[in-house]
């Protein structure tokens, strides 16, 4: 997503990081309306990633993307590796045929959003993760589609991800244990929605300070 090419270790270990820095946030967030084991389960492939991330340097990105996937299928465990383990190894596919260019990790990145919409059976407005990861997506994918610069749309999707975030707190839950919830659901924001705006912004972060 970068002029210059970021190693993932770096990435993986800033996200790591950042997870750790709110973990009491999202294990609050998780206990309110969901299966409390959120946290957990992400800082545990993250920390996956994290070992093997010297390996991932040395590999092609789709390579690299590829593997991510099936180490958080295997790892992860809960709803989340079955979603970000399927986002990845979409991802890893596509960018095959995707130049490293901005436009091109665009579409990696969106591809593995739609892979989680299909896995998932869910779209934007029912109070997931995905209410964080698509505007995020379509607010990269059309700045990259209008050549604006890097640094730039890398801060416009971070609003995205916090807008969208932030819109799931007054959502109802039409998925997981949040839906036998009802109206009780309401005033809580999304754990998994927090957990990937976290995560990108972190991301878009680490690669702005990159590349200046």
């Amino acid at each position: 997503m970068s002029e210059q090419a970021i190693p993932l270790s770096q990435l993986i270990k800033n996200v790591h990081q950042c997870i750790n820095a709110h973990a009491e946030e999202v294990a609050e967030l998780d206990a309110a309306i969901g299966d409390g084991d959120h946290l957990n389960n992400l800082q545990r492939g993250l920390a996956t990633l994290e070992s093997m991330s010297a390996e991932l340097d040395q590999m092609p990105l789709s390579d690299a993307f590829s593997k991510i996937g099936m180490s958080l299928m295997s790892t992860m465990g809960g709803a989340s590796g079955s979603l970000f383990g399927s986002m990845f190894v979409t991802m890893g596919k596509t960018a095959k045929d995707q130049p490293l260019t901005l436009v091109g990790l665009s579409e990696v990145f969106s591809a593995g959003v739609e892979s989680i919409k299909a896995r998932g059976k869910a779209d934007i407005g029912e109070k997931t993760m995905l209410d964080t990861l698509i505007p995020a997506s379509q607010s990269l994918q059309q700045d990259a589609a209008n050549g604006v610069p890097l640094e730039t749309s890398l801060s416009h999707m971070q609003q995205s991800a916090i807008t969208g975030m932030e819109s799931t707190k007054d959502m109802l839950a039409t998925k997981g244990r949040a839906s036998f919830l009802g109206e009780r659901a309401r005033g809580h924001i999304d754990a998994g929605a927090r957990t990937s705006q976290l995560m990108l912004c972190a991301i878009a972060d680490e690669v702005i300070k990159y590349n200046n």
